[in-house]
């Protein structure tokens, strides 16, 4: 196919993608509408310093003290944690994660004023919205009590020391990217916003490293480098920042080329519990001193400490570029031929899977023509020569497996089209269902077992009554499926659930992972002890106790509450 015509067919009658993502906010907001009323009502409203604005705080039906509890027993089956609060069992993800709240004292009120001064806000509209993640079908029956904004790490460990003083729960918050419950507040207590804190500290153009705060966003990062003729290779979705990227050890397409932000932090600073702040590393490229505490604190999803600062790693924009994409008859001969491009050597920098119906989604959203049939993405860097020549080796590959109507594009504007595709592919699927929400897997195998997961999945995918897309970073191992169900109809939740349920566990029978790089929260908790067994769940409490004995770091994630006192049992 001519490529001029088919580009031109691919932007005719295109319509703005965020249009769809403005409507299913106010979706998700009509959704949440009886729990607000509901927080309304059972709110107390009273009368903080005179400075402040007046505070409803919301409460749970059984309100708990958040100390003085002993730990109940490793051997519990109960999914409760010391504090009577229900994080989702390990047999199901609850739609609305329970939890007790307890009044935050005035003495902290007062002292998180000094700190932040106009910096912080007790408006019940904006701790609604920052207790409610945007992009996450999962709520919590409490929202933050206060919402702090620091503009310094100073601040931070401020806030974090006053927090831990009086024993209240804190959760850091970010871009709001989340899909896993990350930023809920179950517990209520405070919400450290870090967005202000979102400066260059400084940029090595030799060393090819950059020290930013935590607040920054990715591709505003790429904004600033790109005049130095250097970028940061992570590209997760619009909007998720620096800090939200390191606590949820993120990756994004181009991890097959790159990897993931495990490879690419070269330190990091973090406030830690008690209020001491670390760095993790020196800005060497390698080191063999001590533990490493970056890794650690990447991926620990905010619930060892605060990040304040980070040191990444970056890499010079290629010389050139080619995109190309290619249709096939079934999602398995996609699939075959992305481990087959694997397998050759060639170092492509993207490999991205979409199946028909994610297509046809693509098209209703914007009024495109493209065949609605599974079709692989490629992007091939390098010099001129050396891209082509990729491209035309995968072409041959792409041939083997019944691929056919292979195009390519080398002009920026359409390359860049190309990929806006694959970029917004969730906002793409409101489309079809438009008050609807999604639950979206995030299962990741060895590239071997890729094929194979994907052919399982699909069978019971199509056979389901939910409209449901498929989408993968092919190159990785890692897939997502988009469920979309009607929050209000139990049986579509559960239906939702299940199918979510058969990938994770047909993932762990190939020694593959519950998640490849949205993290844990509150939705996959439940799968950490099949995946890393009881005595790995036994260490990462232990190093969690051991850093925040009161555990107020972003309580109730990660770890499976009926797996936190570990050591019971022994």
């Amino acid at each position: 196919m001519a490529f001029s015509s088919w580009f031109a067919r691919l932007r005719s009658s295109s319509k703005p993608f965020y249009s769809l993502l403005n409507r299913n906010r106010t979706q998700s907001s009509q959704i949440g509408e009886a729990l607000l009323i509901s927080y309304k009502k059972q709110a107390p409203i009273f009368s903080w310093a005179s400075s402040l604005l007046p505070l409803a705080l919301a409460v749970s039906a059984g309100s708990l003290s958040l100390h003085n509890h002993t730990n109940p027993s490793l051997c519990d089956a109960a999914d409760v944690d010391p504090r009577g609060l229900s994080f989702g069992g390990k047999g199901s993800t609850e739609y609305l994660v329970k939890g007790s709240h307890k009044d935050i004292p005035q003495e902290l009120v007062n002292e998180l004023k000094s700190i932040c001064q106009d910096n912080m806000t007790l408006d019940f509209d904006e701790r609604y919205f920052h207790g409610k993640p945007q992009n996450s079908f999962h709520k919590a029956v409490n929202i933050p009590d206060v919402v702090v904004f620091p503009r310094s790490e100073e601040e931070v460990s401020k806030i974090v020391k006053c927090c831990n003083k009086y024993k209240v729960p804190i959760v850091p918050y970010g871009g709001a990217t989340s899909i896993e419950g990350h930023t809920l507040s179950p517990q209520g207590g405070v919400c450290i916003d870090m967005t202000l804190m979102k400066r260059v500290k400084s940029l090595h153009i030799e060393d090819m490293d950059v020290v930013v705060e935590p607040g920054i966003g990715w591709i505003e990062l790429n904004e600033y480098l790109e005049p130095y003729g250097l970028f940061f290779p992570l590209d997760p979705g619009p909007g998720a920042t620096i800090g939200g990227m390191c606590a949820t050890r993120c990756s994004g397409s181009l991890a097959v080329r790159y990897g993931t932000m495990r490879e690419n932090v070269i330190n990091l600073k973090a406030v830690l519990a008690n209020g001491d702040v670390i760095k993790t590393g020196s800005r060497a490229r390698k080191s063999a001193a001590g533990y490493d505490l970056t890794r650690l604190m990447i991926g620990s999803e905010g619930t060892l400490g605060v990040i304040t600062e980070v040191t990444l790693r970056l890499q010079k924009i290629p010389q050139y570029s080619v995109v190309a994409m290619c249709n096939f008859p079934t999602i398995k001969d996609a699939a075959d031929v992305a481990i087959a491009t694997m397998l050759s050597g060639i170092q492509v920098s993207r490999v991205e899977l979409l199946d028909e119906v994610q297509v046809k989604a693509i098209n209703i959203a914007n009024g495109r023509e493209l065949p609605e049939v599974p079709t692989l993405m490629f992007e091939f860097v390098g010099t001129e020569a050396y891209s082509r020549e990729q491209m035309i080796i995968v072409q041959k590959i792409a041939s083997q497996y019944n691929g056919s109507d292979f195009i390519f594009a080398e002009d920026p504007e359409a390359k860049k089209e190309l990929w806006k595709i694959r970029k917004e592919a969730l906002w793409a699927c409101f489309a079809m269902e438009p008050s609807f929400e999604a639950m979206i897997s995030d299962v990741c195998v060895p590239l071997s077992h890729l094929a194979e997961l994907i052919s399982r999945s699909k069978e019971e995918l199509d056979a389901s009554p939910l409209v449901c897309t498929v989408v993968a970073h092919a190159g990785d191992g890692n897939f997502h499926t988009i469920i979309l169900f009607d929050p209000s109809q139990e049986e579509q939740r559960q239906e939702a659930e299940r199918l979510n349920h058969f990938m994770v566990r047909t993932a762990l029978s190939m020694e593959g992972t519950c998640t490849g790089e949205h993290g844990v929260g509150t939705g996959k908790m439940k799968y950490l002890e099949k995946e890393l067994g009881i005595e790995a769940m036994r260490t990462m409490k232990r190093i969690k106790a051991a850093l925040d004995p009161n555990d107020i770091m972003n309580p109730g994630k990660l770890i499976p509450p009926h797996r936190l006192a570990d050591s019971r049992c022994r």
